[in-house]
């Protein structure tokens, strides 16, 4: 009996064990107004630095990117650089507990535009707010007069978070009607066509 005891309280330990190895992976968010060019991810118990993660590309402010260690570990070092050179870290970061780490302001980046100076003819170049309580994964946004959608605004692996802003930028002088279309992370798609952007600084979708 006292061996099966034991069995048993093994069995359960390494049960208990299993699912912590797998939950440390993490959203890193930028926060900031800055972007981040590279990221770098360690254990907190080695003193080298892992290799740079951001393999499809910089992260952008107000953007997101998931981070799939390749270790188990639950304290890691998290080190940053901006596109500026300068750097920036957190140490000893227990991510098993955590879904998201951030850099900056701890509240979803949204940039106040700036004050408006002379109004530029014909410019059809807007910021676009996520004003939903979900996340969007994929923007897509083209003149009404082209054929097509173009390529995904946020890029590979990114999405833009509730209350988060992105620039858009269109062609001058080629007309003031935009085409909108947005993927959520379920899957949905919306549209809204023919929206006059020439003579608004930002569009909020709702």
């Amino acid at each position: 009996m006292r061996i099966l005891a034991v069995l048993a309280a093994l069995v359960a330990l390494l049960a208990g064990a299993a699912p912590a190895a797998a939950q440390n992976r993490f959203w890193l968010q930028n926060n900031t107004d800055r972007t981040i060019v590279s990221a770098n991810v360690s254990p907190s118990r080695v003193q080298e630095w892992g290799p740079n993660i951001l393999a499809r590309g910089p992260v952008r402010p107000g953007m997101q990117v998931w981070v799939e260690p390749t270790f188990p570990d639950c304290y890691l070092d998290i080190k940053v650089r901006f596109a500026d050179g300068s750097e920036d870290g957190h140490l000893g970061v227990h991510a098993c507990t955590l879904s998201r780490i951030t850099f900056g302001r701890d509240v979803p980046f949204a940039p106040t535009p700036p004050p408006p100076t002379e109004r530029v003819v014909n410019n059809p170049s807007f910021r676009f707010v996520n004003g939903t309580p979900e996340p969007i994964r994929e923007i897509y946004v083209s003149l009404s007069s082209e054929r097509s959608w173009g390529s995904d605004r946020l890029g590979p692996r990114q999405i833009l978070p509730p209350g988060a802003s992105m620039p858009i930028g269109l062609p001058r002088g080629e007309g003031c009607t935009s085409d909108l279309r947005i993927v959520f992370m379920d899957g949905r798609v919306l549209e809204r066509r023919n929206v006059e952007t020439c003579n608004i600084r930002e569009f909020v979708w709702r």
